[in-house]
């Protein structure tokens, strides 16, 4: 299992907001639901439009390119046109900080 990797203080993300951060070269794309805290590639699987900048209601993000929706909590594809589910990772917070483990390369 990969390190993980802080990215951000919790105080820097507000509850039902999107914030782009970097970790180890990739961009990730942090929420804020009902007090947890979820991470997710930022790259929509249709055509790498930047999922922090669409719209999150409750679980669903929409890409702001061409409306393309994930579930934050497992990446699944929820609505076209993307047909490829993007990548989620671990989150783990300790004290005011934010961890997320991004997948051993092969």
């Amino acid at each position: 299992m990969a390190d993980f990797i802080k990215v951000a203080d919790v105080n820097e993300i507000e509850e039902g907001a999107m914030m782009q951060v970097e970790a180890d070269g990739e961009l990730v794309c942090l929420t804020k639901v009902n007090g947890t805290v979820f991470a997710l590639s930022d790259n929509c699987t249709h055509i790498s439009g930047p999922l922090n900048e669409g719209e999150l209601e409750e679980y669903e993000v929409t890409c702001p390119w061409h409306g393309a929706q994930f579930d934050i909590r497992t990446g699944r594809v929820l609505c076209g046109p993307a047909q490829q589910d993007v990548p989620t990772y671990p989150v783990k917070v300790e004290g005011e900080s934010i961890f997320i483990s991004l997948p051993d390369e092969a």
